[in-house]
């Protein structure tokens, strides 16, 4: 019964997929109805009485590890899905379905007023959503945190504040020092063949991991990886502009695709068959994109794989492109957003979701809200909505709660990347040769592989050998641009 459920869920996932890819423009009202149909389908097998019978009926000290593990996750679903009415849940796929299309339209078209009232229903049906998961208590009565929770269990808004706490004064002090540096590496200038930035992507992708045989690369509007098991998909885009964008964004999405491809095969449709948690699979797309990626030793090969794609960057060496890899400048947008300042992106989204959720902001004042927020933080003023409040996804498909996850998953990839060079002291050499797939063995050995058997921080935990904490990924961000930036 389970496996089923599993097996439809992937079905759903796949309709996504088609939809953000390949689907006709004009199939989008259709394709919401299929979406709703499908999602109240899963409610309904997810919720059934039969489930909590079996649950009930349930002698969990007679299971192994696996099996409490599969029992802790199946219970939780339950126990979550049921409080929310069939009806509700229906209702946000078929309108999340349809406004992605909306979103895309409205950002293309720089019209914020568009999409305006899309946003206030979605919000509205998220909030009742929030209403049914706190009714009786549950999250505390904190509707964020009840949405926090589909994302991040265990994760509250208040463990996140305590985070960005901490993190904050060292990333501003970090980016002050940064850009009043007198060293300022050159940036890539000119125009790059678009069939050669997907070629690259490609290489890039099979180098880190990502096995073509169970996968695809495909283009989107916004970069994402979808599906496990044996069937994991990513997509791409490209800016003739800024080839770092088409290389980065492909690695980051090779790090969600490998994690899914390298979970166990025994947990293959089971509810331990998909990575633990959004944090944790932002630390393996993060550590990938980043602490990998953009170092010196792998943007050493990737200097030589970029004059091969593209000829001459304009730039004197390999140490000039690691600059260039890692250039810290005010920009508005957080995809494309250096490390330093990645963070301080997250943290103004975190705080306007909340309010929306809470009810503190409204629709109509998110757009001066996002603003002034981004010009204090960023002293840059938005130009237009695609670079502000049209920027993302996410909150077009109703995923509020999901942005803090990716700060997480940087918090827990610093500790990851810090554990794994002791644990490998060679792979800097590894990197330098283009070969990071071999290195993150000691990834699939110590997180991928486990899939959902651990919970988030316990995982973190037992991989590094410490409890997972902010220090090491500031400590390490403060070093390598110190190095960069002559600091």
């Amino acid at each position: 019964y389970e496996r089923q459920t599993q097996a439809l869920g992937q079905v759903a996932g796949r309709l996504g997929w088609d939809q953000e890819t390949v689907m006709p423009r004009g199939a989008a009202a259709q394709r919401a109805e299929e979406s709703q149909a499908m999602e109240q389908v899963l409610h309904a097998r997810r919720t059934h009485p039969r489930v909590g019978a079996w649950l009930a009926q349930v002698n969990e000290g007679a299971l192994d590890r696996v099996g409490r593990a599969q029992m802790r996750h199946i219970r939780r679903r339950f126990e979550r899905t049921r409080l929310v009415p069939s009806e509700l849940a229906g209702e946000l796929a078929r309108v999340t379905s349809e406004a992605q299309g909306q979103w895309a339209e409205a950002r293309a078209a720089e019209d914020w007023p568009a999409f305006r009232p899309v946003l206030e229903n979605i919000i509205r049906l998220k909030r009742e959503e929030a209403q049914a998961l706190t009714a009786n208590g549950g999250y505390g009565g904190d509707p964020y945190d009840a949405l926090l929770d589909d994302y991040e269990p265990a994760a509250t808004g208040a463990s996140l504040d305590a985070m960005f706490a901490a993190m904050r004064p060292r990333l501003v002090a970090l980016r002050d020092r940064v850009l009043g540096a007198d060293h300022q590496p050159q940036p890539l200038t000119g125009t790059y063949d678009e069939s050669a930035q997907i070629r690259l992507a490609g290489e890039l992708a099979v180098a880190f991991g990502y096995n073509l045989a169970h996968g695809r690369i495909d283009k989107a509007v916004h970069p994402f990886s979808s599906g496990s098991g044996l069937d994991v998909r990513i997509t791409m885009r490209t800016n003739p502009k800024d080839p770092f964008n088409a290389a980065y964004a492909t690695i980051h999405e090779t790090g969600h695709a490998v994690y899914e491809q390298k979970i166990s095969r025994d947990y293959l449709l089971t509810p331990l068959g998909a990575g633990v948690s959004m944090g944790v699979h932002e630390s393996q797309s993060r550590l990938y994109e980043n602490q990998l990626g953009r170092s010196r030793a792998f943007t050493g090969w990737l200097y030589e794989r970029f004059g091969a794609h593209f000829g001459n960057l304009g730039l004197a060496d390999a140490e000039a492109f690691w600059g260039a890899a890692n250039r810290v400048y005010p920009g508005y947008i957080r995809t494309e957003s250096d490390e330093v300042q990645y963070n301080l992106h997250i943290m103004l989204r975190f705080d306007l979701e909340r309010q929306l959720i809470a009810g503190t902001l409204a629709v109509a004042d998110l757009e001066e809200a996002w603003n002034t927020r981004f010009e204090a933080d960023f002293a840059v003023a938005v130009d237009k909505p695609s670079n502000g409040v049209l920027q993302d996804v996410h909150w077009s498909v109703g995923l509020f709660g999901y942005f803090p996850t990716y700060s997480l998953g940087n918090v827990y990839a610093g500790c990851l990347a810090q554990a794994m060079r002791e644990a490998v002291p060679d792979l800097d050499a590894y990197l330098a040769k283009g070969e990071p797939s071999t290195p993150t063995r000691w990834l699939k050995d110590n997180v991928q592989t486990h899939g959902g058997l651990y919970e988030p921080a316990e995982l973190i935990e037992k991989a590094c050998g410490f409890a997972p904490g902010v220090e090491p990924l500031l400590d390490g961000l403060e070093a390598k641009f110190a190095e960069i930036y002559r600091l």
